[in-house]
């Protein structure tokens, strides 16, 4: 009997070698595990991740995403390829269905030379680039599906290949060890910025009663002696005006020396989010916040947009008592790569509003003026538009 006689078992054919790792794998591995050691926020790393993976299959678009525990969507979303302009255009974070979902269920990778062609496509919202071949890699921790790998539009040729695919797969394995070190990172910022917080009120209320506590009897003193001694009400009022000058330096030196020690490590939208977070548990209000990944400004310039966001917010919780307040940093008449352009920051809130234009309303807020003298130290432009009853807009646009 022959060996291709009907009937005889043949011989499984050999197995094929596996794929040596390239240095382009390698080095997308590296930097993987790069992030387990450094600080970097959950974003700026799932930004590099999809960077990598991107690179590494010579995709046009990459994106990874990480869902929420529970419902249908993803807690984050980032994507490589696309401009910021397009991803607003696009429209909100997309809906864990579809291929997206299957990628969260499934543990094995999947992938296709045509998207469309699969089942379980659905649909692309209206903006959404056309796509054709398609790459999905679960990431895997501990067996359960954490977040996974989308990649799109093999370039120079029609489909991924089986070499592609072992590369993300290779990603993923060190992706999900990343991942997990940067959301603990981000819990432990959490209750540091809490226990700075705490740390810096006590500091201040140590610094600060005194000299209160002094300017009341000085104010006091007076106010009895301006009918009965003016001469010595006047040696008062000098007291109290030494004291007050006093008070100002010591705040604006406490102040000035708050810049959070992150911003320069993490970045604003990092930071943002942190301290918005904060915020929105502190005084029970819903803050949501929409940023593009890369604000494009230098250091001095990230700082002194968080301050007006900082003030904007505040004056929201307490002066406005806003229930819901949205933030959003924006890219404007950016190129593909979003190198040009203007960065726009705006606080909208659904408080009581006001009227901007009243007299003597920015003398009674001096967090308005020091809003206007932030941007206009930027080269921005500040607006604000309210209205009693109606809610406040805050826009703050900066040449990048």
């Amino acid at each position: 009997m022959t060996p291709d006689e009907p009937g005889r078992p043949q011989p499984a054919p050999p197995a094929a070698p596996p794929v040596e790792p390239t240095g382009a794998v390698l080095a997308a591995l590296a930097a993987a595990l790069g992030s387990v050691t450094s600080e970097a926020s959950l974003d700026r790393v799932l930004h590099q991740l999809a960077s990598s993976a991107r690179d590494l299959a010579g995709a046009r678009y990459a994106a990874i995403g990480i869902p929420e525990p529970e419902g249908d969507e993803f807690a984050r979303f980032v994507t490589v390829g696309m401009s910021d302009e397009l991803i607003d255009r696009i429209g909100p974070l997309p809906r864990t269905h579809g291929l997206l979902a299957a990628m969260l269920s499934e543990t094995q990778p999947y992938r296709t030379p045509d998207i469309r062609a699969d089942p379980r496509f659905e649909w692309w919202p209206a903006a959404h680039p056309r796509m054709g071949s398609f790459l999905g890699v679960p990431i895997v921790a501990r067996g359960a599906v954490v977040g996974a790998f989308y990649l799109a539009d093999k370039e120079d040729t029609d489909e991924f290949s089986a070499a592609d695919e072992e590369a993300i797969v290779l990603l993923a394995s060190h992706a999900a060890l990343a991942i997990d070190h940067a959301r603990l990172v981000e819990d432990s910022r959490q209750l540091a910025l809490v226990a700075e917080r705490a740390r810096l009120a006590r500091e201040l209320h140590d610094a600060m009663s005194q000299s209160l506590f002094s300017l009341q009897l000085s104010v006091g003193t007076a106010a009895g002696l301006l009918r009965t001694d003016p001469d010595r009400a006047a040696d008062e009022l000098a007291a109290v005006q030494r004291l007050a000058a006093g008070i100002v330096a010591e705040l604006r030196s406490t102040v000035e020396g708050l810049r959070p020690a992150d911003l320069e490590r993490d970045g604003l939208v990092a930071v943002l989010c942190d301290q918005l977070a904060v915020t929105a548990r502190a005084h029970d209000v819903a803050i949501d916040l929409d940023a593009c990944e890369d604000p494009g400004l230098d250091a001095e310039g990230e700082h002194q947009v968080l301050r007006i966001v900082q003030e904007a917010v505040g004056n929201a919780v307490r002066h406005a008592h806003a229930r819901r307040i949205a933030v959003t940093l924006a890219l404007s008449g950016a190129g593909e790569r979003g190198e040009h352009g203007e960065l726009v920051a705006r606080v909208a809130d659904d408080g009581v509003g006001f009227d901007p234009g009243a007299v003597g309303h920015r003398a009674r807020r001096l967090g308005l003026t020091s809003m206007d003298e932030r941007a206009a130290a930027l080269g921005g432009r500040l607006t604000i538009d309210s209205t009693p009853g109606a809610g406040t807009t805050v826009e703050l646009r900066v040449p990048r």
